[in-house]
């Protein structure tokens, strides 16, 4: 098909984590349209990540709880402002990664002459896309890799499972090995010592393995594998840091920064330990491998993509122990420690 648009619209409406299992479906579309203008509209928690990965021209950054969940008539307002904001810039294509109701009619009112839309059974209005081509129904057995790159198969784009990448910005590397250096765990780029990361953190109680469990692993990673031990606090974590310097003595705290550090930060670490939550793709998305405890028997779909992970699947937090983690954490550095001697 001959169709070269000038300046598409991507919708990506996920959260954080899922944003970050998009990107293979975004490199693709950059790959596919090298010369056109790119935006991407997406939740504010997500911002971050596209303006990391690269493939965005412009973020288009919506509050989508408040426009949802806030004052009526100042949700009316802001939905109205959007549309209008959309209309004015004048698109040409549509790609609706999400295809759900709001999204595949954002899309629409966007005025693009082009829309692409997937089916999602019961969810979609994808009837208001127009491609001459349809996608794939959308198979929610796949992997979300996968299921972003089926919408795209009408560009001729093969859905694989692949490795989400983000790139570290060489200011943030040289930030953050400032900072590792000064805490003596790096020196010329390299670590002295095993580095573990932990994200104590959820956003939600119910997805939060206990902080004591936190606290006893890292005591057990710092006495038996010598390794030094460093906690993420996120924003909703930050009122605890004073505690967590209680639970976590000989411990490194890095709480203020920015999203770009953050990523650098990451990508230095030998092990990432979290909840389920955004960071563990993060984490994984910079080739970091992560231990990830998961209140849910299983979620396959949504797990970081790549064998060198640990993912500790149970039907409840409370039955996950810290033996458990420990063992798999163990692992993960020991992988880690093999293939640093073998690239060092």
């Amino acid at each position: 098909m001959n169709f070269e648009p000038h300046n598409i619209l991507v919708i990506h409406f996920g959260q954080m984590g899922d944003v970050v299992l998009g990107l293979p479906a975004l490199e693709a579309i950059r790959l596919r349209y090298p010369a056109a203008r790119i935006t991407i509209a997406a939740g504010k928690s997500a911002s971050g990540v596209l303006n990391q990965s690269g493939y965005a021209d412009d973020v288009l950054s919506v509050d989508r709880v408040a426009l949802r969940d806030g004052n009526k008539l100042l949700s009316g307002y802001r939905i109205v402002k959007l549309v209008k904001d959309v209309r004015a810039r004048k698109f040409d294509f549509v790609i609706d990664l999400n295809s759900l109701p709001e999204t595949n009619i954002l899309g629409f009112v966007s005025g693009a002459p082009r829309r692409l839309y997937a089916e999602r059974i019961t969810r979609s209005l994808d009837f208001l896309g127009n491609f001459p081509v349809r996608p794939p129904r959308l198979d929610m057995n796949k992997h979300l890799v996968e299921r972003y790159l089926d919408v795209l198969a009408p560009l001729g784009v093969k859905s694989e499972l692949k490795q989400p990448r983000l790139r570290v910005k060489p200011e943030d590397a040289a930030k953050i090995e400032a900072l590792f250096r000064k805490a003596k765990v790096m020196t010329d780029g390299y670590h002295d010592v095993l580095t573990v990361g932990m994200f104590p953190g959820a956003g939600h109680s119910s997805r939060q393995w206990d902080i004591n469990h936190f606290a006893e692993l890292a005591k057990r990673l710092q006495h038996d594998e010598g390794v030094r031990v460093m906690l993420f606090p996120g924003p909703e974590e930050r009122h605890l840091v004073k505690e967590y310097r209680r639970l976590f003595p000989g411990s490194l705290i890095f709480d203020r920064l920015t999203f770009g550090e953050f990523i650098a930060a990451l990508s230095k670490l030998s092990v990432f330990v979290s909840n389920d939550t955004g960071p563990v793709h993060l984490a994984a998305a910079t080739g970091t491998p992560v231990v990830v405890v998961l209140g849910q028997p299983d979620a396959r779909g949504f797990q970081p993509v790549g064998e060198q992970h640990q993912i500790i699947y149970s039907r409840s937090l409370d039955d996950i122990t810290v033996d458990e983690v420990f063992t798999r954490t163990r692992i993960a550095l020991t992988a880690n420690r093999t293939t640093m001697l073998f690239t060092k």
